[in-house]
């Protein structure tokens, strides 16, 4: 049996809080384990207060506490008050976020929690307070003593598992940063967390062209044949089912995902633009190549509607969930 998860806060002025409400409002419907909030207990209070949920919030003292209060409360390891002004961040929110992070993920790193579910922050916000990755998943990589590069995103949903080659970078500069190595070494390491975490004894890849129809043997770019097929061959040599270039215009129709367990993008838009239309509120960021579980729910702060009761807990309980499984995966192996 694995340790509760720790679930970061995330910044408080923005859906993060009364989503990790809404989760425990939930837990139990939706078949969630045990977890508890890194944060602040009485923003979570007036969090679930402004989403309308009559729910109990207690205080625990360290991470051990939370399986037994869960089944009444929503265990949070409480960090401190600050005002909660949703859809209004300023410093001292970003300060709380950051704390929740690094003492969430320092958590899970010495085996006091089973998984790290982190909450949707606002990254130049954090900035501000002294935050210096790109995002959390280069923090968590960074605690965890991995390099930036090995620690891979993947977004999964019901739908659709897609892994991004390159991703918070200009479509411009894309061709320039592909290599057949960071190819393979990506998809290796998104194939070996489908094993272990997934439970999927021989992963399917699918390996997508960067250029249109796969670059259309050199009519289109060169890219397809210099740096995509010279990976995909490499992957097989590995012993991994790995298909490419594939065109990734017909990637991902009902009868094409279903001959694959994920598919490998070349950038941002080309594997989030289909996950989000077909699995917008369920969506889950997985950070692959770690050696501890973490996601996050596939969106951002949405300061805009905070603290109105219309953001949606698919992609907060989808997250908590997922983290839950692999990591009792994990265990039992």
């Amino acid at each position: 049996m694995i340790q509760p998860l720790a679930v970061s806060i995330g910044d408080p002025a923005g859906v993060g809080p009364e989503l990790a409400c809404a989760a425990w409002a939930l837990s139990g419907t939706a078949n969630l384990p045990p977890f508890f909030v890194v944060g602040s207990k009485r923003v979570l209070e007036k969090a679930a207060r402004r989403r309308g949920l009559h729910i109990k919030v207690r205080a625990i003292t360290a991470a051990h506490e939370a399986a037994a209060v869960f089944d009444q409360a929503l265990p949070v390891l409480d960090l401190g008050d600050i005002d909660y002004t949703p859809g209004v961040p300023d410093d001292a929110g970003a300060a709380l976020a950051l704390a929740a992070l690094t003492e969430a993920t320092r958590l899970v790193r010495e085996g006091h929690a089973g998984a790290l579910v982190t909450g949707p922050i606002a990254k130049s916000r954090l900035a501000r307070v002294g935050f210096d990755h790109p995002g959390q998943t280069e923090f968590v990589a960074a605690a965890c003593g991995i390099a930036a590069q090995d620690a891979v995103m993947m977004l999964a949903g019901p739908s659709l598992r897609v892994v991004p080659v390159t991703v918070h970078i200009a479509l411009s500069a894309v061709p320039g940063l592909l290599s057949a190595a960071l190819i393979e070494r990506r998809s290796a390491i998104a194939a070996r967390a489908l094993v272990r975490d997934y439970g999927i004894a021989a992963p399917r890849l699918a390996v997508a062209g960067l250029n249109p129809h796969a670059g259309e043997d050199g009519r289109m770019g060169y890219e397809d044949a210099a740096l995509i097929a010279p990976a995909v061959a490499a992957l097989q040599a590995q012993g991994i089912d790995a298909r490419g270039p594939l065109p990734a215009d017909t990637m991902f129709h009902p009868a094409a995902r279903a001959t694959y367990d994920v598919a490998i993008c070349m950038y941002h838009d080309q594997a989030l633009i289909p996950i989000k239309a077909l699995d917008f509120d369920e969506g889950v960021n997985v950070t692959l190549g770690l050696p501890i579980v973490r996601t996050s729910p596939d969106h951002g702060t949405a300061f805009a509607i905070a603290g109105t009761a219309t953001a949606r807990p698919g992609a907060t309980v989808a997250a908590i969930r997922m983290a839950g499984e692999c990591a009792n995966r994990r265990h039992a192996a």
